[in-house]
């Protein structure tokens, strides 16, 4: 296939949309340098992302914008500088980028393709909730295509004005739902298998879908018996009058004329959650007047669920009747849907668990289809046929395989050829192969894995036409490169520090390496007060305090050191705030620390001062390089601007964010 076919597939493929763009910006420009041009649509773009967003630059001073296009020029300027030298060819930076492309590529294409506009579309799925019924045909003697003609035979009776509940009772082998006409209750999307999910949402609340829809359980007839907004969690409170197993008619008597008697008690404006905690006997929630916390739909048994959500806030239900008992409900809140954002990484997490697999197969074949992908039907026989003992890895490369078929061809695509030794050359870089022995059913594991690999890095070159964002943050990643590539060049391995320069630096500097006020000092920890007060009276008896700190200390690593804490700033921690109220070798009574007591003895004072140079090498050593950073930053700056002479036209900012 040639090279323009494939282009016109994976735009067919990728369903490429116009981009529209204003010119008048275009035309503006705020900054020029040796035919390099900056527009004023280009530096509100950079400067909007730079800057928390269009609406906040727009507020932003004309001070602020000015200083910003000053370091644009300069960062634009060593971009031209670079690609001039020839950095951009430089086969380290070539090799990065590509590898970098491929790699983060394929998970832009998934992410765009598949998962974006999925979870988008099951975000809005979800923002209803369906009550569904539906009659279940399970695969009989006769195989699927017995249940399908069941279903079909069933559905055109009910297409004839059968009852579709009738025969539900009459014919659902969902024997749980059957009995109620084959009511499911509500459901919603991400919940259930996509294929019946896809045809629930496409049917208005009474109709039923036209044709029988197949899960792996069987063949299913749906109707959605209603459609409303839903409610993700609500929260609520109850009033349980329980009625055991066992309860019989007349339990039941009285517990129903006391539920009734709570209702009453209700109506006349007694406090609901007062009453819960004196009458209901749900033990779990009475002692905080009845509430269950938030809980979504079909947490809870049916009728206590239908009840609830059917609640306005603050409104009491009648009584429920559920297993348990006697119910009177109060709902107490209800939240709202989330907005897209907020539930991103919970959707990705459903639509991965339930749909994300078949769509990215399906992905895999386009693009196969695609770049004209063929696979050597005979290469498997004969790997099988060669392999003997062969192993993935080392072995392979002097082996009979690679010397009777290693240039065989496995397959092809978008005219690139993958024989048996590229294969195997791959294989090494995938742990889940290597020096495993080869055999049929490996090698196609492998070659599937391959294959999808392949295709889906090609796609890679043709992201730019559908999302000109992949190659803005490609070209962000690139100037990234070149810029640490000039850095090194022309800054980093350029500073040269030695002891005389550093001394220098200490000498012309030495004001700014002060010493705090510090203390030395050691700790015996442990957790409970008790001990803290016998060791400390052991101590005060003439037992030595490092003895005591190696035997006792329970601060892990510290009694191997005596409980030494060497030298810290005073103001460091409350430790050494203490010890900083002692005389040396004084030891403090224990203080409550961290969980536990602290006895802390005070080993020496050390006063602010000034640093010697060795104290303060490396400081001097930062500040330094620091300094001589600059130095060769400005200096290839003004390098820049005297070989290039760029043009700021500052005036022109004025017009940046306007209307």
């Amino acid at each position: 296939m040639k090279k323009n076919q494939i282009q016109l597939l994976i735009m067919f493929i990728f369903s490429i949309g116009l981009i529209s763009c204003s010119s008048s910006k275009k035309d503006i420009v705020v900054a020029e340098f040796e035919n390099q041009k900056v527009s004023l649509e280009e530096f509100e773009n950079v400067y909007a992302k730079n800057n928390g967003g269009y609406e906040a630059a727009k507020a932003d001073s004309l001070a602020k914008k000015k200083n910003f296009l000053d370091l644009y020029v300069n960062f634009k300027m060593k971009i031209h500088d670079a690609r001039k030298r020839g950095v951009d060819q430089l086969p380290d930076v070539v090799g990065e980028f590509t590898d970098y492309k491929s790699k983060i590529g394929v998970s832009y294409l998934l992410e765009k393709t598949l998962v974006d506009p999925n979870i988008k579309e099951l975000y809005e799925k979800r923002k209803e909730e369906l009550r569904v019924s539906h009659i279940m045909f399970r695969p009989d003697t006769a195989g699927e295509e017995g249940a399908f003609q069941r279903a079909k035979t069933v559905l055109d009776s009910i297409k004839m004005g059968k009852s579709f509940e009738e025969m539900a009772k009459n014919y659902s082998q969902d024997f749980y739902s059957a009995p109620n006409g084959g009511d499911i209750f509500y459901i919603t999307a991400g919940e259930i298998i996509p294929s019946f999910e896809d045809a629930c949402y496409a049917l208005k609340k009474g109709e039923i879908y036209p044709e029988p829809v197949k899960t792996q359980f069987g063949y299913h007839l749906i109707k959605v018996t209603d459609r409303k907004p839903r409610t993700p969690e609500i929260r609520a409170s109850h009033i349980l009058i329980q009625l055991k197993p066992e309860s019989t008619s007349e339990d039941s008597a009285k517990a129903l004329e006391l539920i009734t008697a709570i209702k009453d008690k209700v109506k006349l404006g007694e406090d609901f959650n007062e009453l819960a905690k004196e009458l209901s006997d749900d033990e779990g929630s009475k002692s905080t007047g009845g509430d269950l916390g938030y809980f979504t739909r079909r947490m809870m048994v049916q009728p206590f669920d239908e009840a609830a959500h059917n609640l306005k806030i603050g409104e009491v239900s009648d009584i429920v009747v559920t297993p348990f008992g006697y119910h009177l409900i109060k709902l107490v809140d209800r939240k709202p849907i989330k907005t897209l954002d907020e539930e991103k990484e919970v959707l990705k997490g459903i639509y991965q668990r339930i749909k994300y697999n078949e769509d990215h197969k399906n992905l895999v074949d386009s693009l196969k289809k695609a770049f004209n992908y063929y696979l050597n039907p005979e290469i498997f026989d004969l790997v099988e046929q060669y392999a003997d003992t062969t192993e993935v890895g080392e072995k392979y490369w002097s082996s009979d395989l690679k010397k009777k078929i290693g240039n065989s061809v496995v397959f092809t695509y978008a005219e690139e050829v993958m024989s048996l030794d590229s294969v195997m050359a791959h294989a090494e870089g995938l742990p889940d192969y290597v020096n495993r022995k080869i055999n049929k059913a490996l090698f196609e594991a492998l070659v599937n894995k391959l294959a999808e690999t392949a295709v889906l890095q090609k796609s890679v070159d043709y992201l730019p036409l559908k999302y000109p964002q992949f190659s803005e943050l490609m070209e962000e990643y690139k100037n990234g490169i070149l810029i640490f590539k000039l850095q090194e060049e022309e800054v980093w391995n350029k500073i040269e520090v030695n002891e005389e320069k550093l001394k220098a630096h200490y000498d012309a500097t030495k004001e700014k390496y002060q010493w705090p006020d510090r203390v030395e000092y050691a700790e015996i920890f442990v957790k409970t007060d008790s001990l803290a007060q016998e060791i400390y009276l052991k101590n005060k008896n003439g037992e030595e305090f490092d003895t005591l700190a190696s035997q006792y200390t329970e601060r892990p690593g510290y009694k191997e050191k005596h409980g030494h804490h060497g030298i810290k700033a005073v103001l460091d921690n409350q430790l050494s705030m203490k010890a900083d109220q002692l005389k040396e070798g004084q030891v403090a009574e224990p203080i409550a620390h961290t969980n536990g007591f602290s006895i802390v003895k005070l080993i020496k004072k050390y006063p602010a001062g000034q640093k010697t140079f060795e104290e303060a090498l490396p400081e001097v050593s930062g500040s330094l390089q620091e300094l001589e950073s600059k130095r060769l930053e400005k200096e290839y700056l003004d390098f820049l601007r005297s070989n290039y002479k760029p043009e700021i036209n500052y005036d022109k900012l004025e017009k940046a964010f306007a209307e």
